[in-house]
């Protein structure tokens, strides 16, 4: 099974999510997606709506209204502790980049970072030299950890029915919290 860790503002899942789940379609196995926030029951739905994915896993506490790193990556590992998962994946944007280095940590694998191309279940592309070159990596992990370039794959397509299954969240990490958040224009 694969788990796609989305990323959305509680309302609905961002793009980069609809391509995370176009790149985990190309992988063998049931596509579940974690939607962890606060009153994001909407973006919940909405990724139930991508085409392709089997079910969504919801978790909501306050503490996830602007999640730290830490905090998703607790709730990631009590996710993966359940089930069968071997796909971790996540888009390769700031938050899956401070994200998914601590969960691969924590399960002692490497992680396969910003793929461009996915050759098996073991097999992956991704750039080197700044992007200059490809190299071509086969992980023999149990568990793949995976940030994804999103240019490299199309967005996966609306018209999804999965099912949603709420998950309950883990306490929040101690020593981490947001204390302000500023968007640029």
């Amino acid at each position: 099974m694969i788990l796609v860790l989305a990323e959305h503002d509680n309302a609905s899942v961002k793009p980069a999510t609809h391509h995370a789940v176009a790149a985990a379609a190309k992988l063998p196995g049931e596509i579940h997606v974690l939607v962890a926030g606060h009153d994001a029951a909407g973006a919940a739905k909405h990724a139930a709506a991508i085409g392709g994915v089997a079910k969504v896993l919801h978790v909501d506490a306050a503490h996830l209204a602007q999640p730290t790193a830490e905090n998703l990556a607790a709730q990631i590992l009590a996710v993966v502790a359940q089930g069968g998962y071997t796909h971790l994946v996540a888009p390769a944007t700031g938050s899956g980049k401070n994200v998914m280095p601590r969960v691969a940590a924590k399960l002692d694998v490497a992680q396969l970072s910003d793929i461009t191309g996915i050759e098996s279940a073991d097999t992956f592309v991704r750039p080197i030299y700044a992007g200059n070159a490809f190299a071509t990596v086969q992980s023999r992990d149990a568990v793949k950890v995976i940030t994804v370039r999103t240019t490299a794959f199309e967005s996966a397509a609306s018209g999804g029915s999965a099912a949603v299954e709420s998950v309950a969240a883990v306490p929040a990490v101690a020593g981490a919290r947001v204390t302000g958040q500023e968007l640029t224009k």
